[in-house]
């Protein structure tokens, strides 16, 4: 007489909370290779045409203790502390704030500052975030008139990434350039 083998047990099926488990695993998985994949570094440029000598928008630029003329950052907290140091303008100019939670706290610096077409800033951040970024102001003049090209520039860590994926670092700080802009603008033009 031959035995019959014991029939095979039914396979188990993972539980529900298992499957559960599992695809959150996996959608955080694809999230991690997504903000890997992201570019490293980012970059935000915005222009303006100002009505003024491009020697005359240098000098606003130039000078830290100005910007709170045209600064768009410095309307979001009036009553912002800051500090100046090094060159009274140019080179080696430092100018440092500390605010509300709209504009943080942090350092520039002019690393660069050729006139009447070029100023180069070291831009750090402190708080709500470490960061530093390379900023460029180039001006090129277009007969009577003065073209502004603002720009910041700088490497974005995995946390940066993951970021900038749910904020649009263009549209948010570029939104920051157009009213800077704008304001140097205005206070230069009506200075005529």
């Amino acid at each position: 007489m031959v035995e019959a083998s014991p029939a095979p047990a039914p396979a188990k099926k993972p539980s529900m909370l298992k499957k559960v488990l599992l695809g959150i695993v996996g959608v955080i998985g694809i999230f991690l290779i997504v903000v890997a994949l992201q570019p490293s570094e980012f970059k935000v440029t915005r222009s303006a045409t100002i009505a003024a000598p491009a020697s005359t928008v240098f000098a606003q630029v130039n000078d830290f203790h100005q910007w709170p003329a045209w600064s768009p950052w410095e309307k979001m907290d009036p009553t912002m502390k800051r500090t100046y140091d090094g060159a009274a303008s140019g080179n080696g100019a430092g100018y440092g704030w500390v605010g509300n939670d709209k504009v943080g706290e942090g350092r520039m610096t002019i690393t660069e500052s050729r006139a009447p077409e070029l100023i180069k800033i070291k831009l750090e951040f402190l708080k709500p975030f470490a960061a530093t970024n390379a900023v460029e102001f180039s001006l090129k003049p277009e007969g009577a008139q003065t073209s502004v090209t603002w720009a910041m520039s700088g490497e974005k860590n995995f946390m940066m990434k993951g970021f900038c994926l749910f904020m649009d670092m263009d549209k948010h700080v570029g939104g920051d350039f157009e009213r800077g802009l704008a304001n140097l603008k205005t206070v230069l033009e009506s200075k005529k």
